[in-house]
């Protein structure tokens, strides 16, 4: 069964993720995909993947993925935060970044982290198609 990803962008930061998710979007396609609303609405329009899609982050997506990771429904998290911005569902966020280092799951935070993170071995599909 393929590794669940769960794929966030801060407005600020949703253009980079579309570029990174273009350049690796073979590798993404072996992931089950988990998204924020708007940016699983931009991966699956841009991309055409598969994403499961939650709220939107100011809506309780970034909740409801820590709720995932906490369940371990989710394996790795990319999130593109964007550093500069005001979020208003901070709390949210933080939520999220608790959760996963609570249950010590792999978080990527930009884009050379979340390259490491799709190619390590315990999360990275092998090439048969199965989870390493």
């Amino acid at each position: 069964m393929p590794a669940t990803l769960a794929l966030i962008a801060h407005d600020g930061k949703k253009a980079d993720l579309i570029s990174f998710a273009h350049h690796h979007a073979d590798l993404l396609r072996q992931f089950e995909l988990v998204a924020t609303g708007t940016t699983g609405g931009l991966l699956h329009k841009e991309l055409d993947l598969s994403v499961t899609r939650k709220e939107s982050g100011p809506l309780g997506g970034d909740v409801q993925i820590a709720a995932g990771v906490i369940e371990d429904t989710v394996d790795a998290v990319i999130f593109f935060i964007d550093p500069q911005g005001k979020h208003p569902h901070e709390p949210d966020i933080q939520t999220l970044m608790r959760a996963c280092v609570v249950k010590n799951t792999p978080l990527a935070t930009n884009e050379s982290t979340a390259r490491l993170l799709l190619t390590d071995e315990h999360i990275a599909p092998d090439p048969e198609g199965s989870v390493a």
